[in-house]
Order: C-alpha cells, then structure tokens, then sequence
C-alpha cells in the first residue's frame, strides 16, 4: 500500500457489518447511500481486496471481509480512543485533573483509562506529567498531582495506594541474537551477570527487576525511555528486561523475542495519593475506571 485508507471509509465498513446493508451502514455512519458506495470501492482498491459482496437483500462479508472486520474494527476504536482521550486535554473551562504517570503507564494503558474518564464526565481537562515513578511519587507528595500511577513493587508507606492492573517483566533480545537459541529457562544467577540495557535509576522496572534479583543489575548502557530501550534492542546492541504492555506487539511481530525466566516478574501497576484514605473527586474516578477496564 502507498497510503493509508480514508478512516471514514473504514467506520462505514465496520457499520455496513455490523447493520446489514450498504444503506444501514450509511444512516449510522451518516453517509450518503452514493458516496458510502463509492467510498466502500475506494477502500477495497486500496486494500486490494473485496469486502463485500452487495445484492437486493443486503450486504454479506467476503472470507476476506470476514478476517478484515476485527482489523477495522480495532482501527475505529482507536481512532475514538484518540478523540475522546484527547479532548479531554483541550476542553476549556472545565474541572482539570491533574496526574503524574510513569512512563510505561502512560504510553500504554493511561490513554484507555482517560478516554472511559472522559466518556464518564464530558469536559474534563487533564494536567499530565510523564515521568519515571520515583519522579511520579514526588509529584505526589509535593502536591503537583492529585494521583499517580506507578509500576514499584511497594508503594511509599507515607502515600496511599491502590491496584489498579497487573503486568510482566520479560527479558527481550532480537532474532539472531545467541540468547535466542538457549535452551530451556535462563537462571536467576545467569540473569544477574547479564548485561543489560536499562532505564536509569528511579524508574519503576529498573526497581522491580532489582529487587527480584535481590542486587543491583548490570548494566550495559542506561537510556531514558523505554522506547529508546526497545529501540536499542531491536537494534541488536543487547538485552533488556521491559514491561510486556511496552513489547507485546513487537513479541507478536517477531521483532523482538522474549527468552523464558526462572524468576517470576509479574508485578502491580499501582494509583497514589497523599491526604485522606480515601481519595476522591476526579483523581477517583479516574482509579475507578482503570480498575474497571483491568
């Protein structure tokens, strides 16, 4: 493909499925019945396949059409995700919340959290800091943030907290790379002597490798952000232990391979506060739609 197919045209498929007929996938969408026709053709040159097969009695999907749904329907959901989650960020005069996240909170589940938020309660404005969770808890303590969200093992004795969903350390290495090939699960003592890349000091799984291996981890080369992380190893420089919310889909693309672990990374991403048990207001909403969305 050499561009990427109009989302108008991609929301039209997905009611065409889900209502039955060209013209009650237009009303939903709406679209008018010529131009849904016409935009329907664009999208299936463009895929180079054909969705659907139209006759007096309705719309059906092709064996194609039928693989393509889920793939479309991921796409309209997302681009919702993105219009809902970021008019949040603009709306003018409304209650602004304000949030402090890690970053593996905030690159991969915040966006969900925010986007139920903002369904729940139109017009909410977010203040949002994207840190590493010893930055996270600070803001919390000195008042920047009304919640936070970090992925430590324990959170501060001084703060209060909250699960709000769970994840994984999984050790990543490119294909071809030696530790590819290794047979059976690698040991707690191999994966201390392991030079890895890493995230620098403070950051929560930095933290929750370290005190799973119960020393500090030896590092290779420290980067600023889990991407650059990533990045780094797909490159073949090494190895590192990320959180699976930030590689899954390298991991289901194969370019990047997870080699398995004697040691058990599961781990608790967690909401802070400081103040009264209970927390309230938007700072508890926005816990209480990421608990429900776990």
């Amino acid at each position: 493909m050499t561009s990427w197919p109009e989302l108008s045209a991609v929301e039209l498929f997905v009611a065409v499925a889900d209502h039955g007929s060209l013209g009650a996938g237009a009303r939903a969408v709406g679209m008018a019945q010529p131009n849904a026709s016409r935009a329907l053709s664009r999208l299936e040159r463009g895929l180079g396949i054909t969705l659907i097969t139209r006759s007096t009695t309705g719309s059906k999907l092709t064996a194609e059409g039928m693989l393509a749904l889920e793939w479309a329907r991921a796409v309209v959901d997302s681009a919702r995700a993105l219009v809902e989650g970021t008019a949040g960020l603009t709306a003018p005069g409304g209650p602004v919340l304000m949030v402090s996240a890690s970053q593996t909170v905030a690159e991969h589940v915040l966006p969900r959290w925010l986007a139920e938020l903002n369904r729940r309660r139109p017009g909410v404005a977010l203040d949002l800091r994207v840190a590493n969770t010893a930055a996270v808890i600070d803001d919390v303590r000195s008042g920047s943030a009304s919640v936070g969200f970090i992925e430590s093992p324990e959170a501060p004795r001084d703060l209060h907290s909250q699960v709000v969903a769970t994840d994984e350390l999984v050790l990543v290495v490119a294909p071809g790379h030696p530790l590819a090939e290794h047979a059976g699960a690698l040991s707690t003592k191999a994966l201390r002597s392991l030079p890895l890349i890493t995230r620098e000091t403070g950051s929560g799984t930095r933290v929750t490798l370290e005190e799973a291996l119960g020393a500090p981890a030896r590092t290779a080369q420290v980067l600023p952000s889990t991407a650059a992380v990533r990045l780094a190893v797909q490159a073949g420089t090494g190895q590192a232990v990320l959180s699976r919310l930030a590689v899954d889909d390298a991991l289901q693309a194969g370019t990047l391979l997870a080699v398995p672990l004697d040691l058990d990374l599961s781990r608790h991403l967690r909401a802070v506060w400081a103040g009264p048990t209970r927390l309230s207001g938007l700072g508890a909403e926005l816990v209480d739609a990421a608990t429900t969305m776990h």
